[in-house]
């Protein structure tokens, strides 16, 4: 794969202060994107000043929508031709565990949130696709929204219903040229899964069993994860829409022994 097929080409990552968002980020702009990041907290690029910061959360849908006007006018094209909408937030319990503030909450952030984030965009990612010829939007879903996970009730209802936006915003916007695809990573070795960790009675023991529950035998990357981000996205996948792409070191798919 060409390192600079995004070249000519603009990206807006939410999200991208830390993690799958930030090495998502990174790796647009290694391959020619000009790409800015979308987070409720200022992000620290340290020495990187290929990427342009624009503040928002997702949860308010004014500042949603100036935030996407200013990564244009950072970005300095009057369209936007692709969109990785990865911020979300996690919870954990079954049913009885979180209450009706807790699923507002996390359902605002991890569903409406690619709602008001791909609203604001639209317009942007239109005059990208008919001066390009496409434009794409990649959603970040979770292995968790297609398998049955333990003590991840809410959460998990939230990404099943990332996946089944996917599908309905791919069908309603192929006509347009707008490509929607979604990746389905297992548990990351991110920074909001240390915190996870960190919290658990016995951090080394939780950190074993995740490692365990993927084929793999360990966490997936935020790397990894960005990696097939950037492929969903990519010019070189124009024929690519609807699809959800598993990063989850086989956890969905495979029926192993165990080790």
């Amino acid at each position: 794969m060409a390192n600079d097929e995004f070249a000519g080409r603009t990206a807006l990552v939410t999200g991208g202060a830390s993690g799958i968002g930030l090495a998502t980020a990174r790796l647009l702009a290694a391959r020619g994107a000009r790409v800015a990041v979308l987070d409720r907290v200022k992000p620290d690029f340290g020495d990187d000043d290929a990427l342009r910061p624009v503040l928002a959360d997702v949860t308010d849908d004014e500042a949603v929508r100036a935030a996407v006007g200013a990564a244009a006018e950072a970005l300095g094209t009057g369209g936007l031709d692709v969109l990785v909408n990865n911020a979300g937030t996690g919870a954990a319990g079954t049913v009885e565990d979180n209450d009706d503030a807790e699923w507002h909450l996390v359902y605002d952030v991890n569903v409406v949130g690619i709602v008001r984030t791909t609203r604001a965009a639209l317009p942007l990612l239109r005059a990208a696709a008919a001066r390009h010829g496409q434009a794409a939007v990649v959603n970040t879903c979770s292995v968790a929204g297609i398998a049955g996970l333990p003590r991840r009730a809410l959460y998990s209802a939230t990404k099943g219903a990332v996946y089944a936006l996917t599908l309905a915003m791919a069908a309603d916007h192929v006509a347009e040229h707008i490509r929607v695809n979604c990746v389905t990573p297992g548990t990351a070795d991110t920074p909001w899964v240390a915190r996870l960790l960190d919290a658990a009675p016995d951090p080394v023991a939780e950190r074993a069993a995740l490692n365990a529950r993927q084929p793999m035998g360990r966490l997936v990357t935020a790397e990894e994860v960005a990696a097939a981000i950037a492929y969903l996205a990519s010019p070189l996948a124009s024929a690519t829409t609807g699809t959800a792409l598993a990063v989850d070191g086989g956890m969905a798919g495979l029926r192993t022994r165990p080790r």
